[in-house]
């Protein structure tokens, strides 16, 4: 299973928020570059970039933090937030992303979507599947998680597999940034419905004993957050967890 470590962008600078409310906005470092190296120095080769203030202008802004760290790191990027044209699509690319995730667009605008996969191929486009938790199992969130569409979370999943979608990142909103654990009984209903699938999980992960669950449960890779940085999981375990796989 992959480790991801994520770096969420307003301002250039790399900030936490808690069930993706800007007003709960903690900054953690004002060069999200030296956090990206530090993760690179502890073996890991993978990473998630948000722009935060992407997903609330519906545009790119924060490209210019993603070429920096593109240029000056070997990790493999995926990049979101606010990607909603051609152009910004390209300007991610061009600056360095080595996958994009897709979360509103996806369902908003199904079309141009639907147009990326054909054009970038299943390796390149990730869905985003952000959740808010209800008795049907989960609503689909949009835009930067202000919004609730009616669309349910894995019919929503299994509709973009059966179009190409290989990798999927799933986040429980109601856990994000709580560090309470993350939602293995619905990554586990995921995957039980909907195979194959790369799922990615997200939101909630509070301690390392959670990581080797999720990849038990079948998850390809983990995006951890806020845990690293309130240092409920150190990179150290990290680096040896990548080691002994």
């Amino acid at each position: 299973m992959r480790i991801i470590p994520a770096i969420d962008i307003i301002d250039g600078k790399c900030v936490r928020l808690t069930k993706g409310d800007y007003d709960t906005k903690k900054i953690y470092n004002e060069n999200p570059l030296e956090v990206a190296k530090e993760f690179e120095d502890a073996g890991i080769e993978y990473l998630h970039v948000v722009d935060l203030d992407g997903a609330k202008a519906s545009q790119i802004i924060n490209y210019n933090v993603l070429e920096q760290i593109a240029s000056k790191t070997n990790l493999k990027i995926d990049f979101g937030g606010g990607l909603k044209s051609d152009k910004d699509l390209e300007i991610a690319f061009n600056s360095g992303a080595n996958q994009i995730t897709g979360g509103s667009i996806a369902v908003k605008n199904k079309e141009i979507f639907e147009s990326w996969i054909a054009k970038y191929g299943s390796e390149k486009i990730i869905l985003g599947a952000d959740f808010y938790p209800d008795n049907s199992g989960g609503k689909i969130a949009t835009n930067g998680w202000q919004e609730e569409s009616s669309l349910e979370l894995i019919p929503f999943i299994a509709d973009y597999q059966k179009k190409g979608i290989q990798y999927v990142i799933c986040t429980d909103i109601s856990k994000d940034g709580m560090l309470q654990g993350p939602s293995f009984e619905m990554y586990q209903q995921i995957l039980t419905e909907v195979q194959p699938l790369k799922l990615i999980a997200s939101g909630g992960i509070s301690s390392f004993d959670e990581i080797p669950k999720l990849a038990e449960n079948g998850c390809e890779g983990v995006i951890i957050g806020k845990a690293i940085y309130e240092n409920k999981i150190s990179l150290k375990q990290l680096e040896n967890f990548i080691i002994k796989k």
